[in-house]
């Protein structure tokens, strides 16, 4: 039976879909073990960030370029919903959505005069929206901790 890989990955930024040469997507999770008098006595939930990072292509880049010059810079970029899906075999799919992810470019150039490889930019990006992250429509946070926020 097949499984995923990285291969089977289709991402999309807003409306742009892209092909990435790598990407990442980490949550931070500060909830942590409550204690009474040094010893384990439940837990409390604690703040949440995500962030992420999209390694192009040139090809791939000139999207995100052409998407800037729409909106007048790079920082003018209104943040992006994000989507990773893919399905391998039958049954076996996984979808994640990164809500309101903000943009910006870390390595803009990594120029070797020997070639043999694709030039790669890297894009970094924050999850920025109260909706955070859903895992297969199953948000992350729930939904006490978004109430008001919006």
């Amino acid at each position: 039976m097949a499984k995923i890989g990285g291969k089977n990955f289709d991402v999309s930024l807003g409306d742009i879909a892209l092909h990435v040469e790598n990407c990442t997507l980490d949550i931070t999770d500060n909830s942590a073990v409550a204690q009474t008098r040094g010893v384990p006595d439940g837990y409390v939930d604690g703040d949440v960030a995500a962030a992420g990072e999209l390694e192009l292509d040139t090809t791939n880049f000139q999207l995100l370029i052409d998407a800037a010059r729409s909106a007048g810079s790079f920082r003018e970029l209104k943040p992006f919903d994000a989507v990773f899906f893919a399905k391998a075999g039958g049954d076996e799919e996984l979808r994640v959505e990164a809500f309101g992810c903000k943009v910006k470019v870390s390595s803009l150039l990594a120029i070797d005069p020997k070639g043999g490889e694709k030039t790669k930019h890297k894009v970094p990006f924050d999850v920025t929206s109260p909706d955070f992250i859903h895992i297969n429509g199953v948000p992350y946070l729930a939904a006490a901790e978004i109430e008001g926020i919006r």
